[in-house]
């Protein structure tokens, strides 16, 4: 906006009186709580209607729950959010996708979003509907300026607020929780990618859109622009997702966000993505000494999470009854690192996503079409 419109806007009585009025109504949904602290997008049953026809499910079709709140979402509350979220109506179809993906997930539906932990919903859009709808792929994928990858994520923040009461301080004890539970959503750069996309991985073809919906405790930056060594870039993954602080369970998870010039580092060197997670695997390992250090030598007979072997309630890991005892792997399995490849093509800069999970992951992901009306 510049000056002119600016002085345009402020000095109009006809727009002086629509924006108090749209003001009074923003206060009254803030005063109700239905926000996320962030402003909301005013509501009506009309408008609710226009999403509604853009999905071939019914109103009433529900969508997740929460057994233990006796709640769930249906595809109407998950229209209102969406609208409130500032979605537009051809955006709602994603928003059902990433639902449908959650409701995979099988630590939501028991309550791990009312936890101290913090977690947050992560999706990934791939297909062409990230050109349709301009779901941002290729640049600041984490940050803002994309209304889709914004209200996306934020309608599903709004529902959990809304439909399940997941609010700060009452259901939602997080302790320091992550930003992430305001929006996070990327696509794949899948245009610049050296690689078959994340969901060609689940049988789709490149052309179909699909949602993988993750939960996730953080996203940590990765800048690595000093080697184009296939196997030291993938080290210093590796020493990134294998450090003591994330053996907090038994094992982790990680996603690989990779930007399209560290892509390019490891497919130069002929690697393709199952590869890559093989060395990865084969290389996070921390021995028992090192764990025992920070007190993590054990897991929890009744949780699994790791402690020290003083502990009353320690009981052996694994990796003790295997022929390396002394070596403790970060991972369960090479599928325990999903691979895609996100953001701009101008620098060794990456991610990872620290994906949540009490246990190993017996899928690789939990995934959705995007199905759509007519």
């Amino acid at each position: 906006m510049n000056s002119a419109a600016v002085e345009h806007t402020v000095s109009t009585p006809g727009l002086e009186a629509d924006a108090r009025a749209i003001r009074d109504v923003l206060e009254r949904y803030q005063e109700n709580g239905w926000t996320d602290g962030l402003p909301v997008v005013p509501v009506s049953e009309s408008i609710v209607e226009e999403f509604l026809a853009t999905t071939p499910l019914d109103p009433e079709t529900m969508l997740f729950e929460v057994p233990h709140l006796n709640r769930s979402l249906t595809v109407r509350f998950a229209a209102i959010n969406a609208a409130l979220a500032g979605c537009k109506p051809e955006y709602f179809p994603v928003v059902v996708a990433a639902w449908k993906g959650i409701a995979q997930e099988p630590n939501p539906r028991k309550g791990i979003w009312q936890s101290t932990t913090g977690t947050a919903p992560f999706t990934v859009v791939n297909g062409p509907v990230r050109e349709r709808l301009e779901i941002n792929s290729r640049g600041n994928i984490f940050g803002s300026g994309h209304r889709a990858n914004a209200t996306i994520g934020r309608a599903i923040r709004l529902a959990l607020i809304n439909v399940f009461g997941l609010r700060p301080h009452q259901l939602d004890q997080a302790t320091q929780a992550t930003p992430a539970k305001y929006t996070a959503v990327i696509g794949e750069n899948q245009e610049q990618s050296p690689w078959p996309s994340l969901h060609t991985e689940y049988g789709f073809a490149e052309t179909d859109d699909v949602v993988t919906s993750f939960v996730i405790r953080s996203v940590m930056h990765i800048e690595a622009r000093h080697t184009q060594v296939a196997e030291q870039l993938a080290l210093d993954f590796t020493d990134s997702i294998n450090r003591t602080g994330a053996f907090i369970h038994e094992y982790t998870n990680a996603l690989l966000v990779l930007s399209p010039e560290h892509a390019e580092v490891f497919a130069g060197a002929g690697w393709d993505k199952d590869q890559l997670r093989q060395f990865i695997f084969a290389h996070a390992v921390r021995t028992r000494a090192e764990l025992a250090e920070v007190g993590k030598d054990a897991i929890s007979h009744h949780a699994r999470w790791r402690l020290s072997s003083d502990h009353p309630d320690a009981i052996a890991d694994t990796a003790q009854g295997s022929d390396t005892p002394d070596r403790v792997p970060a991972l369960a399995s090479p599928e325990s690192i999903q691979v895609v490849v996100a953001g701009a093509n101008n620098a060794g800069v990456s991610a990872i996503a620290e994906v949540f999970g009490l246990n190993p992951r017996l899928r690789p992901s939990s995934y959705s079409p995007v199905e759509y009306r007519g």
